[in-house]
């Protein structure tokens, strides 16, 4: 593993304390490990789910017509 040394905002290690002092982490290094694991988490889904997009079939326009029909049938879905 590699180290990596950061320097953050008196408040901020008082946030990271509070998260180690909670039981949720055993030390700083562990916190921070979490947040960048969770943020390439993130990233990943974000990519899937933008090619499930591109790949769903050819674009419309979207207008103010289209919205407001949109709006009508949720409407009507959800008020019954």
């Amino acid at each position: 593993m590699t180290n990596l040394n950061i320097s953050i905002p008196e408040s901020m290690q008082e946030f990271v304390n509070q998260q180690i002092t909670c039981g949720n982490y055993n030390n700083a290094s562990e916190y921070i490990l979490h947040l960048i694991q969770k943020h390439q988490q993130q990233s990943t889904e974000l990519e899937v789910m933008l090619n499930e997009g591109i790949e769903s079939g050819l674009p419309i326009e979207v207008t103010e017509s289209w919205w407001e029909q949109k709006r009508s049938m949720l409407v009507e879905k959800f008020s019954d």
